[in-house]
């Protein structure tokens, strides 16, 4: 983002989606929804799920004019989203809808606004804080990451069901509290070191309360809601941290800024062993190791250790499938976190692939 001359001083900003609607059953409303930004949508539905919800989705859509409903093909690739845009273009979609996990939302984002359509994500689980973001991860083909795609514009809205998120396995909504566990601590960390957040500016106040939040929503209902979620209740608790994990992380990290927990992250993405572990799962594992890198108090690191451990998170290497690394995979992971112009160097202090090498050899 570019700032033009005739700002005077510091500007800061956040960033919102257009809507945000929460709650058991408001699936029912997506047709009624779609309709008032066009008649003709595209929805993407995330592979491991089509075949369940392709008889919903077609209920709530059956007023519109066109609906397409088209499964994902599994990662949000340069491929991916070029084959939908072409399916897109050929319908003549005014709404591009995502339906399911990340991967698949972030490539609808994509998508709509490739092809200058409305956006509408629907999560069907509570795995990450993609949802309700302007930022699109995109992957190689073998599972890394290839770079972040910063978009100019949220979805317009976001609808989550949270009786289908309490139906999903625990795991998802357990890695989404991983996600959002990273919030507060790289939002201080920008805070401190005056980086800017995703679109260019300087983070409002707003955004490290709503961090601050995040972080107090997870350590106050995460465990119970683990266990509404193993009994597949949308309870206050699972309520409470489909919140956290989706709104309060997206506004969060978008406004507030990112910085070593997902640089590890994408270390981590590296090598071949963790590509069966979620987004999130990783990112926990990257906060343990941004909080060493800061040298932060004992007390502020075991209240996080022993977070991970009440609800299930990774507090090892071992536990991402590293088992006994060598040097030369720490090396890796290292340095691809700390690679020219990452979001690691929004830190508040120096930081050098050693000093990485260092951290990780102790969370082995």
């Amino acid at each position: 983002m570019s700032v033009g001359n005739h700002v005077q001083g510091t500007l800061s900003g956040a960033r919102f989606p257009g809507r945000y609607l929460q709650g058991a059953g408001s699936l029912s409303l997506l047709g009624e929804e779609i309709a008032l930004f066009g008649q003709r949508a595209l929805l993407i539905v995330d592979r491991g799920i089509y075949s369940r919800y392709v008889e919903p989705l077609s209920t709530s859509c059956q007023s519109l004019t066109t609906f397409v409903l088209e499964q994902h093909g599994g990662d949000c690739t340069e491929a991916e989203i070029d084959r939908l845009r072409q399916i897109a273009a050929a319908q003549g979609v005014e709404v591009v809808v995502g339906v399911g996990g990340g991967k698949t939302l972030d490539t609808a984002k994509a998508v709509a606004w490739h092809q200058t359509c409305a956006s509408i994500i629907v999560p069907t689980i509570a795995a990450s804080d993609a949802p309700c973001s302007a930022l699109a991860v995109v992957y190689h083909p073998d599972g890394s990451v290839a770079y972040d795609l910063f978009l100019p514009r949220n979805p317009d809205l976001v609808l989550v069901d949270t009786a289908l998120i309490a139906e999903a396995p625990p795991r998802f909504l357990v890695a989404g509290m991983g996600d959002a566990l990273a919030t507060f601590y790289e939002a201080e960390a920008c805070h401190q070191s005056h980086a800017k957040n995703s679109f260019g500016v300087n983070g409002l106040p707003i955004a490290w309360a709503l961090a601050r939040q995040c972080l107090e929503t997870l350590f106050d209902y995460g465990v119970t809601a683990l266990e509404e979620c193993r009994q597949q209740q949308a309870g206050e608790s699972v309520e409470r941290i489909v919140e956290a994990n989706i709104l309060l992380s997206g506004l969060g990290f978008e406004s507030g800024g990112v910085a070593g927990a997902h640089a590890i992250h994408h270390g981590l993405c590296e090598l071949h062993a963790t590509h069966n572990y979620l987004h999130g799962e990783k990112v926990a594992l990257g906060v343990l190791a941004e909080l060493k890198l800061q040298q932060a108090e004992e007390s502020v690191y075991r209240q996080v250790f022993n977070f991970c451990q009440s609800v299930g998170l990774p507090t090892s290497l071992a536990q991402l499938g590293i088992i006994e690394p060598t040097e030369a995979e720490l090396l890796q992971i290292a340095q691809r976190a700390c690679r020219e112009g990452e979001i690691i160097y929004n830190e508040p202090f120096p930081i050098s692939v050693e000093q990485v090498v260092v951290v990780l050899r102790e969370l082995r």
